[in-house]
């Protein structure tokens, strides 16, 4: 019989499941029905992004929701090693794609002159080449192990200590190497790139805002709204670079340092942890894979516009600028200059 807990945790998988499947599948239709997304080099990674997001949508997800409505082990251990291994493997390319993303948007913002030499997609084809082998590798040393397995803390097949019996040590050593080299590693990727991007942009942004103080003193006679204006501009200019790079950098904080923590807290700690927070941390986890497609890409002004023809062409609306729009869509990539495209994704 489910709780009123494992009911509302319920209802929150089943949310996170129904839009990262809606989310992650615009992003990729998006994807093939603009070239110009396709041309750009930070589409494979998120293209790798989205691919780890859609088989967590249709793997991992709906079997910790068949385990909290079933309150058990749901399938065998066959399959739950299959799940299991995807977990792993999942979990830690998609971390090193967004290291990868970031890396992509500090060459751009830092070395705008040079980024098209700097980053090209042979670079990125290599770069994903080594996120599939570091995940491959510590998945399938886990799975050889037999180290996954149905895990009840986490109401999912993961990575499970129980399942190490004699080779504790072992499992320790490799659960903490796998944290320290994916999460720990794209974390600090995250916040040294984020961080000098923001630098730049704050850069930039004084610079226009001294040429705008210069420009409202010579005219003297502007009219006092336009003035406010240009002052107000001023200061939503100076959050937006901050807002950005505080939802690139939270959301992944926030999703996943909880269930990373636990998981170190559970291998040193012999006290036993709530049966609720370890799912509540998992659910969490699985909630980037929900919120990655607005903070990479659906939220972007190019993205935006391939939506909107999109959905006019789905309901054959004839719009009076959709020629402008197409326009739009497909060269706005070649008028953005590197930093405003890259501060703007």
């Amino acid at each position: 019989m489910m709780n009123a807990v494992d009911v509302v945790a319920s209802a929150f998988v089943l949310g996170i499941i129904l839009v990262s499947l809606l989310s992650n599948v615009s992003v990729l239709i998006c994807f093939l029905y603009n070239p110009e997304i396709r041309k750009q080099v930070p589409g494979l990674f998120t293209l790798n992004l989205t691919f780890c997001n859609l088989l967590q949508c249709v793997s991992n997800m709906p079997l910790t929701l068949a385990g909290l409505v079933t309150t058990g082990h749901p399938g065998g251990s066959g399959f739950c090693q299959l799940v299991g291994f995807l977990d792993t493997f999942l979990t830690t390319n998609a971390m090193l794609s967004m290291a990868a993303l970031s890396i992509d948007r500090w060459v751009a913002v830092v070395f705008p002159l040079s980024y098209h030499s700097k980053i090209r997609h042979r670079d990125a084809v290599i770069a994903l080449g080594y996120t599939w082998i570091h995940s491959l590798c510590f998945s399938t040393v886990a799975t050889c192990r037999s180290w996954v397995g149905y895990n009840h803390l986490y109401a999912s097949c993961t990575l499970c200590s129980a399942s190490a019996k004699g080779g504790e040590l072992q499992f320790v050593i490799f659960t903490v190497a796998l944290h320290s080299l994916t999460f720990l590693l794209t974390l600090i990727v995250l916040c040294v790139t984020y961080l000098k991007v923001l630098k730049v942009a704050r850069f930039h942004c004084k610079r226009i805002d001294v040429i705008t103080m210069q420009t409202l003193v010579l005219l003297v006679d502007i009219h006092p709204s336009v003035r406010q204006k240009c002052l107000d501009e001023q200061r939503r200019r100076r959050l937006r670079a901050t807002k950005k790079i505080s939802t690139f950098i939270g959301t992944f904080v926030v999703c996943f340092t909880p269930y990373v923590v636990t998981r170190i807290v559970e291998l040193f700690c012999p006290g036993p942890i709530s049966p609720h927070w370890g799912v509540l941390t998992k659910c969490l986890a699985y909630s980037k894979a929900a919120s990655d497609p607005f903070v990479y890409s659906l939220l972007r002004h190019q993205y935006r516009k391939t939506c909107s023809l999109l959905v006019n062409r789905i309901l054959k609306r004839s719009p009076l600028n959709s020629s402008s729009n197409t326009s739009n869509v497909n060269t706005t990539s070649n008028l953005q200059a590197p930093v405003n495209k890259t501060v703007g994704q």
